[in-house]
C-alpha cells in the first residue's frame, strides 16, 4: 500500500521500518526533520509537510504525543486534512483523549476522508519487535481494509467500537498498567526496607497470583536499576491526566489513579520524565529512604 507516517520518535522510527519491511511505500514527516532524513536510508520517502505526506497515500498514520498534537498535524496549516484524498483513510495511533477523536473523525468526515483511533500498548520494544496490541475504533469495514497494516505492526489488533472507542480501550489499558507497575513498586520497597533477599522474594512472588507482565518485567529492571524507557515517566503523567479528564465528562469517580498520577508528576518535575515508567519507584526510595536493587 502507498501509507504515510507522521511522527517519528521512538514508537514511530521503529513502526515505520515495520511497515518498509512488510512491503509498504512510505512517506514521511517529522517536526524534526533529521529523524525522517535518518529513515531515508531504509526506505522511507522524506515529505515536506502533514499535508504533502497524505498526498497520494491510502492510509497516513500519526504517532505523535498528545491531543494538541494531532490536532495540529490532522487539522493545522498544512495538516494531512489539506492533503487526503476523499476515501482515504487516517489513523491515529497516538494516545489522546476520546472526544477530541471524535472532533478530529467529524471534520476529516466532512472531506469524505475515514479515521480509525488505534492506540497501542507494548512501549519501544513492542514497536521494534512488531508485537504491539492494537486497540481500534471507527467503522469496521475500514478497519478490516487496514489489518495489512496492523498485522506489520502487532501481534494484536483488536475492534473496540465506533470513533473514539480505541481511545477508550488504551485508557482502561493505562488504568491497570499504571495501577500494577505502583503496587509493583510499593512490593519491591517494602521488601527492601525490611531487609529480605529481593531475589528470593521476586522468584517467590512471580511464581503466584502476585505474577503480572509489569512484576515479571519491569519489576526485573527496577532489582536491576535498569531505567531505560520502554514507556516514558511523562508520557504515562500525560496518559494519567487523560483518564481523569475523561473520568470527570463521565461523572466517573476513581480512587487509585489519581494518586499514581500526583506520583507520576512529582518524579516528572524531579527532571525523570525521560526514563521509563518504572522509574516510579525512585519516589518511594525517596520517601522511604531505601533503595531497591538486587
Amino acid at each position: 500500500m502507498n501509507l504515510g507516517f507522521v511522527g517519528l520518535g521512538l514508537m514511530g522510527a521503529p513502526m515505520t521500518q515495520n511497515l518498509i519491511k512488510a512491503g509498504h511505500k512510505v512517506r514521511v514527516w517529522n517536526r524534526t526533520p533529521g529523524k525522517a532524513t535518518a529513515l531515508s536510508g531504509t526506505g522511507a520517502i522524506q515529505a515536506e509537510s502533514p499535508m504533502d505526506v497524505a498526498g497520494g497515500a491510502e492510509v497516513t498514520i500519526v504517532m505523535v504525543t498528545d491531543s494538541p498534537d494531532v490536532e495540529e498535524v490532522v487539522l493545522g496549516d498544512k495538516g494531512i486534512i489539506e492533503g487526503a484524498q476523499p476515501e482515504s483513510v487516517v489513523i491515529d495511533m497516538s494516545s489522546i483523549s476520546p472526544s477530541v477523536t471524535r472532533k478530529i473523525a467529524a471534520r476529516l468526515q466532512e472531506r469524505q476522508v475515514n479515521m480509525l483511533d488505534a492506540p497501542v500498548s507494548g512501549g519501544v520494544w513492542g514497536a521494534q519487535n512488531a508485537s504491539l496490541s492494537i486497540m481500534v475504533g471507527g467503522q469496521r469495514e475500514i478497519y478490516d481494509r487496514c489489518l495489512p497494516i496492523f498485522d506489520a505492526l502487532g501481534q494484536r489488533s483488536t475492534y473496540c467500537g465506533g470513533t473514539g472507542m480505541g481511545q477508550v480501550a488504551k485508557l482502561v489499558n493505562q488504568v491497570i498498567v499504571a495501577g500494577t507497575l505502583a503496587a509493583v513498586a510499593e512490593g519491591l520497597a517494602f521488601a527492601a526496607k525490611s531487609g529480605v533477599d529481593l531475589t528470593a522474594v521476586f522468584n517467590a512472588v512471580t511464581g503466584g497470583a502476585a505474577n503480572s507482565w509489569q512484576l515479571e518485567n519491569l519489576g526485573a529492571r527496577i532489582l536491576k536499576r535498569d531505567f531505560a524507557p520502554g514507556f516514558k515517566v511523562r508520557m504515562q503523567a500525560k496518559d494519567l491526566r487523560l483518564i481523569q479528564e475523561a473520568a470527570l465528562e463521565m461523572q466517573l469517580p476513581l480512587l487509585t489513579t489519581p494518586l499514581i498520577h500526583q506520583g507520576y508528576v512529582a518524579i516528572n518535575r524531579e527532571g525523570l520524565g525521560e526514563e521509563g515508567t518504572q522509574a516510579y519507584v525512585k519516589l518511594l526510595e525517596r520517601l522511604g529512604g531505601v533503595e531497591v536493587s538486587s
